[in-house]
């Protein structure tokens, strides 16, 4: 069958432009149906890319717009810039995932709280002892010796101090996780300032011996610090950018 007797139908309309640039098309091709045309635009409020522009010109001035037919259903291939949507999304989710990891270091916190509170006035040199019988960690071993001497210094009011400093640090957790997940500002500093006065003390610890949990919470610290970083300087720049368009 010819192309200029291929029906043609639109079956999508983003704009009041684009529905009366497919009425006119339409009623100058004549042409009964075809199976589907999409416009193509270049944001969400439904205003025309520039290829789409450019396509819908070629077909309402040119004598013969069966020859510009194929190119509207196939069209070229066109990189185009990241729109502001698109970018705001893709924070939105990094922001929720990090908001996520920091809820699980609250819930994590808070059950060392209450361990601390559950082991006050007990014997805790005894509940070392048995830890490391269940461990089968034999305890003429050095390390296993300093483990018990620790436990045997613990104190009530230690374990008293430790438990209201986790409650105090998961609470932070907890503000920090709504922050971000609301896109709060203040969240992002908070996020941002914590984390980078958390490595000197991560890179301590790795100088002290490497291990792959260290090195783990080490790189991902830094990416979450470098990302906050990166979200703070883009959304200054970004509110800069829109008083100095309103103020114009």
């Amino acid at each position: 069958m010819p192309l200029s007797r291929v029906p043609l139908k639109v079956t999508e309309v983003r704009s009041s432009r684009t529905a009366t640039a497919a009425a006119a098309l339409k009623h100058r091709a004549r042409w009964p149906v075809l199976s589907e045309v999409r416009f193509l635009t270049g944001s969400p409020r439904g205003r025309l890319s520039a290829a789409g522009k450019l396509l819908l010109q070629q077909i309402l001035y040119t004598p013969h717009p069966a020859r510009v037919l194929p190119c509207l259903l196939h069209p070229p291939r066109m990189s185009q810039p990241a729109t502001k949507i698109d970018r705001h999304r893709r924070q939105r989710r990094v922001l929720r995932a990090v908001a996520t990891l920091e809820f699980f270091k609250g819930i994590f916190v808070v059950l060392m709280g209450i361990c601390a509170l559950l082991l006050v006035h007990k014997d805790l040199w005894l509940y070392a002892e048995s830890l490391l019988a269940l461990l089968h960690i034999n305890t003429d071993r050095q390390s296993a010796q300093m483990f018990l001497d620790f436990a045997d210094s613990v104190t009530d009011a230690r374990l008293w101090a430790a438990a209201r400093i986790a409650f105090a640090y998961a609470a932070l957790r907890f503000t920090e996780a709504y922050g971000l997940w609301k896109e709060r500002t203040w969240a992002e500093w908070v996020a941002f300032v914590s984390g980078f006065l958390l490595l000197p003390l991560e890179v301590r610890e790795l100088l002290r011996g490497i291990t792959l949990i260290r090195c783990a919470f080490l790189v991902g610290n830094i990416a979450i610090v470098l990302f906050m970083l990166y979200v703070i300087v883009s959304n200054r720049r970004e509110r800069k950018a829109n008083t100095m368009a309103a103020s114009a």
